[in-house]
């Protein structure tokens, strides 16, 4: 679920998944709205907290900068808010590192389809110490 490079975590594309199964089965603008789009992005942050903890030994503390992040967006055709479902989980980074450590670049775009039909996927690149 990561790699670990140098002084970078780069953490593969995590799903909305809780105990082990895909949560958020849709298409944001048809069965979600942009909040709980957003939520659904903030889930996939929660996993991806996970592998940064774990690629960190344990220690959160160790995270530098978040990067970038790419989020994917499963959203109907002529839904064209994915920015603001990605807003789910930039301002999760601010709200837990801080605005120095825990603002990046990202990519907001919107596909056709996701794994399990998940309305959210999130990719992630992480500088540690």
């Amino acid at each position: 679920p990561y790699v670990v490079t140098g002084n970078m975590v780069s953490i593969s594309g995590q799903l909305p998944m809780k105990e082990g199964k895909p949560q958020d089965i849709g298409k944001v603008g048809r069965e979600f709205t942009i909040e709980q789009g957003q939520g659904t992005a903030r889930l996939c942050g929660i996993n991806i907290l996970s592998h940064l903890k774990a690629a960190c030994g344990g220690d959160l503390s160790r995270v530098k900068r978040c990067v970038r992040m790419g989020i994917f967006v499963n959203s109907t055709e002529d839904f064209t808010d994915q920015p603001k479902v990605a807003n789910g989980v930039s301002d999760m980074m601010v709200e837990i590192f801080g605005k120095e450590i825990g603002s990046h670049s990202r990519a907001a775009v919107g596909v056709a389809q996701l794994p399990f039909g998940v309305a959210v996927e999130v990719e992630a690149l992480f500088e540690i110490l």
